[in-house]
C-alpha cells in the first residue's frame, strides 16, 4: 500500500508538472509541510513573498501575525489581496480580520455555511495552498496539520472558481460583534508589529 502511494504521488506530480508555466517550471511541483514546528507559516509567508499580482484568501480562523503581515506588505507592493474569512471572524478575541480591513485589504465574511472552513490562498493564478492548517499560531507550534503547496495553473483556476461562488454571496467584513471591545491581536499586537503606530490605508474597491 505505501508504495503504491509513492506511485500515485509521483503521477500526480506528473500531471501538474505538465500545467506548469514556465515562470515556476524550476520550482517543484508539489511541496509538502507537517506542523506542529514543521515550517508551515514560513512556507505560507514565503509564497506570499513571491507573489506578482493576486492572492485570493479563503480562511476558517485567522489569527496569525506574521501571515497578515505578509499580505497587507504584499498589497503595498501592488499585489491584489482579497479575503473570504468564517463568519467566527465575527466574535474571535483574537482574529487578523481588523488588521487586513484596516490596511485596505478588502475583507468579506462567507456565513452561507455552518461554517467555511477552506483553508486556501491561490498566488498569481499558478498555484494553491491548501490543506488542514489554519493561519494560526496554534496550527504552527500546537496542532498536527499538513500544508500542500501545489504549483498547477489547471488547479489554480478550479480553485479561482471556487472563490468566487463563495465571493459573491460574503459579506463586507465590518467589524467584530463585541461590546465596545478594541481589536486585540495574537503575537505581539497591532501596536507592536507597527512600532506603535496605528498606520492606515484608504480600503480598495472589491
Amino acid at each position: 500500500m505505501r508504495r503504491a502511494g509513492c506511485w500515485l504521488l509521483w503521477i500526480v506530480a506528473g500531471l501538474v508538472a505538465g500545467c506548469q508555466p514556465p515562470g515556476i517550471a524550476t520550482l517543484p511541483a508539489i511541496e509538502v509541510y507537517f506542523s506542529p514546528h514543521g515550517g508551515c507559516t514560513d512556507a505560507v509567508v514565503r509564497e506570499i513573498e513571491s507573489a506578482r499580482s493576486t492572492i485570493l484568501v479563503q480562511a476558517y480562523s485567522f489569527t496569525s501575525a506574521p501571515i497578515a503581515r505578509a499580505l497587507v506588505d504584499a498589497r503595498k507592493r501592488g499585489v491584489r489581496v482579497q479575503a473570504i474569512l468564517d463568519k467566527s471572524a465575527l466574535k474571535e478575541n483574537y482574529t487578523e480580520a481588523d488588521f487586513l480591513s484596516q490596511m485596505g485589504v478588502p475583507t468579506r465574511v462567507d456565513a452561507e455555511h455552518a461554517i467555511a472552513h477552506n483553508k486556501v490562498m491561490i498566488i498569481d493564478g499558478q498555484e494553491v495552498l491548501t490543506g488542514s492548517f489554519n493561519f494560526t499560531r496554534q496550527a504552527e507550534t500546537s496542532n498536527a496539520e499538513n500544508l500542500l503547496v501545489i504549483r498547477s495553473a489547471a488547479l489554480a483556476r478550479e480553485y479561482t472558481a471556487n472563490w468566487q461562488f463563495h465571493a459573491a454571496h460574503s459579506e463586507p467584513y465590518a467589524g467584530r460583534q463585541s461590546r465596545g471591545e478594541s481589536p486585540r491581536r495574537e503575537e505581539g499586537g497591532y501596536n507592536a508589529l507597527r512600532g506603535g503606530r496605528k498606520e492606515r490605508s484608504p480600503a480598495l474597491p472589491w
